[in-house]
């Protein structure tokens, strides 16, 4: 190797760990940024312009993301804070809605608060990307290996429209004690809430009054006004395995005016009520229990006691968002309904080491990264979405400065080096003269 040659390696040295140094600095500089994967480089040995017959070689910096080690958990107080428990990433946009595929990112930086719109945006100004619930149907049919059926994650949809009462389950427990008397006293009353198409709330009166014969009541039912609607005979069994449970249904009498309607399935023990409370009539099924079964109302010597589990709902404002493990994002309602808004996915590459690093901690997709696949949370290999969370620097304090202390000392002997060879040429410049 010649002198110069000398020169050369030692001036990429020189080059090469001033960029790890760099590196080192970054990565202590952003040692509690949120969601930051520590940068590190690598030593390449490359052959200089004379290549290897002339014995010339060198070195440079080769930069790499440590982005497989995963930061610890910070706990928070928010619950739009996220971070991903094991491997993947969260799918973000530069701008809300975005449609086009390339302007897509993934990112670990889960610190999203609302906009004034309520778009959930971290502090880097990436929005967060979900798929978005359809009602009933949830997200139905998605496409995993694109983001053409995601949409921004917006938490600003504020009212949930009213639901009316269709169904109304009926538990509880008649005193057996009480039937059977020469005189059995006054009934038992008790209502249940319903809701109409407008969201109003009305009430269902039920009265319980036994009736001389052992084991049997007759149960009226009557509307909001007091108008009794129709009744039911209810005869219990009081032997076997079903004692307790309803035996037979009978006496079945249709008590209300039109266009409002009573019938009674005896089979099944369902009545269903037909209100006359709209331009179309509300229908009602109240589940008193089949016969010979034990989940709606039973008869057993004790305490009268009843309760109502119906659907429907009023009107109601968003009041908090939770978010699961497994990526579900629910609205929680002042009506107390709970309704299912987003499934935020995990995005799973198949070369992490092939993303594109950008600012604000998020990384593009390239070649070089493979099949992409918005997984379902907790599903296959993805990571669980931790609410209230969220993922620290994995940067280690000690180790860089440990590194930095390597990188110094490799500077300072390329230094000598070049010193070294400086000295050699000016010795030779003196043989000269």
């Amino acid at each position: 190797m010649s002198i110069s040659s000398a020169l050369q390696t030692g001036v990429s040295g020189l080059q090469a760990n001033s960029k790890a140094v760099s590196g080192i600095a970054e990565n202590i500089a952003n040692a509690n940024t949120i969601g930051y994967k520590r940068g590190f480089s690598q030593m390449v040995t490359t052959a200089a312009s004379g290549g290897y017959a002339s014995g010339v070689l060198s070195v440079h910096a080769t930069e790499r993301l440590d982005i497989d080690r995963v930061g610890g958990l910070i706990s928070t107080n928010s619950p739009t804070d996220l971070a991903v428990s094991g491997q993947g990433f969260f799918v973000v946009t530069a701008t809300p809605n975005e449609s086009v595929p390339a302007n897509h990112f993934l990112t670990r930086a889960g610190s999203f608060v609302p906009d004034k719109d309520g778009n959930l945006v971290n502090s880097a100004g990436f929005y967060l990307a979900g798929f978005p619930h359809d009602g009933d149907n949830g997200i139905g049919q998605v496409d995993r290996s694109s983001f053409q059926n995601m949409e921004t994650v917006n938490i600003n949809k504020t009212t949930l429209a009213a639901s009316p009462t269709s169904t109304v389950s009926i538990r509880g427990n008649l005193p057996s004690q009480n039937t059977g008397l020469t005189d059995p006293g006054d009934p038992f009353t008790t209502s249940t809430e319903y809701f109409t198409a407008l969201g109003e709330s009305e009430r269902l009166s039920f009265s319980w009054q036994p009736v001389g014969t052992k084991n049997v009541w007759d149960v009226t039912i009557s509307d909001i006004n007091g108008d009794d609607l129709g009744s039911v005979r209810v005869q219990f069994d009081d032997t076997g395995s079903t004692a307790g449970s309803p035996k037979a249904y009978s006496n079945v009498t249709n008590l209300a005016a039109l266009p409002s309607v009573f019938e009674f399935d005896a089979i099944e023990g369902i009545a269903t009520v037909t209100l006359d409370n709209g331009d179309t009539p509300q229908v009602i099924d109240l589940n008193f229990g089949g016969p010979d079964e034990l989940d709606g109302i039973t008869q057993f010597a004790g305490d009268f006691s009843q309760s109502f589990d119906r659907n429907g709902s009023s009107v109601g404002s968003l009041t908090r968002v939770e978010i699961d493990e497994s990526g579900s994002l629910h609205g929680v309602y002042n009506n107390g309904q709970r309704k299912a808004l987003y499934d935020i996915p995990i995005a799973m590459v198949a070369n992490t080491y092939g993303l594109i690093e950008l600012k604000g901690n998020a990384y593009g997709l390239s070649g070089a990264t493979g099949s992409f696949i918005a997984q379902e949370a907790t599903k296959e290999a993805a990571g669980a979405v931790n609410s209230g969370a969220l993922e620290g620097s994995n940067v280690d304090i000690a180790e860089e400065m440990t590194d930095l202390i390597r990188r110094q000392r490799a500077y300072s002997t390329n230094a000598k080096v070049i010193t070294t060879v400086d000295e050699m040429l000016e010795e030779t410049t003196r043989l000269k003269r």
